[in-house]
């Protein structure tokens, strides 16, 4: 029992370290990349400051601000005390479109997310920047790196775990890997050289401050004394290095003693700061004079001008080699084909050939890797792609032959478990759009579910003859047999699982094509507006897509099956990797789309607000046009016409200020060329209010200086009849008596009070 309780609590054990390794690393990053910002956007003019990078970066006027710095080039933004939501994502949008203009990949980071200020969608768009801006652009003046970089941008490596199936995940690593490789090499080579000390990550390798104080030394080595370095305390030597880089080299203090001085220091953050380093080395470019490289001064490092060359002779070299191997490895499998043995010792041979592609297999793929920046193969690759594929082919087809050479019904049985085979190792393609992913997945499986569903068929046919070591008397290859028994079980032991991770992938791509929908109609929504009819359009198009196709509950079902789908996937599957990728895309498409789905829903009350300014708008322009024509005519009337025809003015000021409050609104909504005539339209309005105003405000009271003139008359009248009467009663003669006094004081006082 308590060994149960105990089983269960190291899940979640490792589940809160992880988060709290997660947290740390998150605050670190924020730190960090928040200064980087900050040494750039203090070169612009004027001046800006990162306070707080998750909220100064949700209007976008600091992003496009910063890409204006590292870029040089002027890019549209909205800002002003005005500025609402719609404003700050399409600021956002600008930065994200003009990133993209780079070709500079950004999975899963979108508009809204960043205007939502969301920690890790912020952190990674600031690495992609810091990676293409920084990173990637100081690495590439490493010679080295021509070799080292792959066919795209390192930041193309930026692949979301929630969209990228293992095998891609394995190309993001090692595309991103290139411009950290060539880095590291860098660092690893001058800090060996300097000290003696060895640095194998931008982790802990770091922590005690030696290898900052390497790095210095071989920019400037009068700066440290590596041998008293050695034997201080960590912090003590990183708080002098940051301070010498800082105060002699003019390098940004992104990093504090404390940051670097854990278990596990952030990788990014020492990535960022260490990069800035390259901009002070002496020796990057240094060669000979005869332009070949300078061994004494770095010769680990060829000269820039014939790195290319060298590296591309030796890579020819290879594959040369390489697709010779094959070709003849090709030959001698042709030979052994064809071999007139027992089917025995076909087999041992087909083994003794399948054991070579294996082993070379691995080596061929590396090799095959794309070298240039568009993503083909040089024609030495493709030769030998070409050669391989041939070879694997053959290879392939031999075994199938063997498989039916084998008496009925084996054959048949080992055609269908080559299929199985094939079928069960076969990589899902991610395609562009998740929806083609999705249909494929889908297509897949039911081709898989068919050729499956004869598993306990074959099964119970291939045990017999696996009993009886032979086919009605006819003795089989043991070996053959052997190996098909294999074969069997992992057809039969992973089949079910393979249907389910089959059914949960095509959920998964389901979901994310339903989100990348939403996200792009959320693009085209909150744009810069057109006149009314455009925007009329846009509600239309949003009622038909949200309303009339019932977009919401669309989604809530496809979630709820796929969260089905994944518990039960995770549970058969039972790997703690596999299950923690499955909960982790889980929960951030849960919080990516309860973020859009808000903006989504909030779009028809804009747009239905933006119609009725329109509306607003012109009723009140066409009336106050109107009046205009009429009011200018009455200025050469009589004093009484015109005090009778302005007596309604308040309300027209009323309609003036609707006027205004529309078109303000509508300007700062709608494009540059409706904003621009709109402003035009209010201007003339507006001068032709202001000279009228001034000659007729007097009559904006008009009404109401009646009413009191009037009242005060009512007053002075009552008044005068109060006295008269007051003087008659007075003057007349009166009875004395006690009722009689008693009488008339109370006739004075009722007259008084009325």
């Amino acid at each position: 029992m308590a060994a149960s309780r105990a089983a269960s609590r190291a899940p979640r054990d490792i589940a809160n370290v992880m988060q709290r390794l997660q947290d740390e690393q998150e605050i670190v990053q924020k730190r960090t990349f928040t200064k980087w910002i900050n040494s750039h956007l203090a070169k612009r003019k004027p001046p800006m400051v990162v306070d707080d990078l998750f909220e100064d970066m949700k209007d976008g006027v600091k992003l496009l601000a910063l890409l204006e710095v590292l870029s040089g080039q002027k890019l549209p933004c909205e800002q002003g005390r005005r500025m609402k939501r719609i404003h700050a994502v399409a600021n956002i949008g600008t930065a994200l479109k003009f990133l993209e203009g780079r070709k500079i990949k950004l999975v899963n980071i979108n508009s809204t997310d960043i205007a939502d200020g969301r920690p890790s969608i912020v952190l990674g768009l600031m690495w992609t920047i810091i990676l293409y801006f920084q990173i990637e652009e100081l690495t590439s003046n490493l010679p080295q790196l021509q070799a080292l970089s792959s066919s795209t941008s390192s930041v193309d490596s930026m692949v979301s775990s929630e969209t990228a199936s293992p095998s891609k995940r394995k190309v993001a690593t090692k595309i991103q890997g290139n411009a950290k490789k060539a880095l590291l090499n860098w660092v690893q080579y001058i800090v060996t050289k300097q000290s003696g000390i060895e640095v194998k990550d931008f982790g802990r390798s770091w922590r005690s401050g030696v290898a900052f104080h390497s790095v210095i030394h071989a920019v400037r080595p009068e700066l440290v004394d590596l041998q008293k370095v050695k034997g201080r305390p960590n912090r003590e030597n990183l708080e002098e290095a940051f301070t010498i880089a800082e105060t002699e080299l003019g390098i940004p203090r992104l990093l504090d003693p404390e940051d670097v001085d854990v278990d596990k220091p952030d990788e990014k953050s020492i990535m960022t700061y260490v990069a800035q380093f390259l901009k002070q080395y002496p020796d990057i470019h240094s060669t000979g004079s005869d332009g070949q490289e300078n061994d004494e001064i770095l010769p680990s490092f060829p000269s820039f001008t014939n790195s290319i060359q060298i590296l591309k002779r030796e890579d020819r070299l290879i594959l040369k080699e390489m697709k010779v191997w094959i070709e003849q490895f090709e030959r001698d499998l042709t030979r052994a084909q064809m071999t007139d043995s027992s089917l025995q010792d076909k087999y041992q041979s087909f083994k003794h050939f399948r054991v070579q592609y294996e082993m070379k297999r691995k080596q061929i793929e590396h090799l095959l890797q794309p070298l240039h920046r568009d993503g083909k193969l040089s024609l030495d690759q493709a030769l030998v792609k070409q050669a391989w594929d041939r070879v694997s082919s053959r290879l392939f087809d031999w075994h199938i032959q063997l498989d039916k050479s084998l008496p009925a019904p084996l054959g048949t049985i080992g055609a269908w478990l080559y299929r199985a085979e094939v079928a069960l190792r076969e990589e899902i393609t991610i395609q562009q759009v998740h929806e083609e992913t999705a249909n494929t997945i889908q297509r897949k499986r039911e081709q898989h579910k068919d050729l499956l569903q004869n598993t306990d068929a074959h099964k119970r046919a291939f045990h017999e003859i696996y009993r009886t070591r032979s086919v009605n008397g006819i003795p089989v290859p043991p070996d053959q047999l052997e190996d098909m028994a294999e074969r069997f079980h992992f057809v039969s032991s992973t089949s079910e699982l393979h249907l389910m991770k089959m059914e949960f992938l095509e959920l998964k791509y389901r979901l994310l094509s339903l989100l990348v929908l939403a996200e792009s109609k959320l693009k085209s929504w909150i744009i810069k507006y057109g006149g009314r009819d455009s925007v009329e359009l846009l509600l239309q198009n949003y009622i038909s897509f949200i309303e009339n196709s019932k977009f919401f509950e669309q989604y809530e079902v496809t979630y709820q099956i796929l969260k089905q789908t994944a518990e039960m996937y995770v549970k058969a599957d039972g790997s703690v990797e596999e299950a923690e990728n499955v909960m982790k895309f889980m929960n951030e498409t849960t919080a990516q789309w309860r973020n859009l789905s808000v903006e989504v829903r909030s779009v028809r009350s804009m747009l239905e607000e933006v119609i009725a300014n329109w509306d607003r708008y012109g009723n009140t322009v066409a009336s106050l046009q109107a009046w205009l024509e009429d009011a200018e005519k009455m200025l050469n009337q009589s004093e009484h016409a015109k005090k009778d025809f302005f007596r309604n003015l308040p309300h027209w000021i009323q309609q003036h200020t609707a006027m205004n409050d529309a078109g303000n609104f509508l300007i700062e909504t709608c494009d540059e060329m409706v904003s621009r005539d709109l402003k035009q339209q209010l201007l003339l309005l507006n001068g032709r209010w202001r000279e009228l105003f001034m000659e007729v405000k007097q009559y904006a009271r008009a009404d109401e200086l009646d009413r009191m003139k009037k009242e005060y008359n009512d007053c002075v009248t009552i008044l005068s009849d109060f006295a008269t009467e007051a003087h008659r009663k007075l003057s007349e003669p009166l009875e004395v008596s006690f009722m009689n006094v008693k009488l008339l004081i109370q006739d004075l006082e009722v007259r008084v009070f009325w």
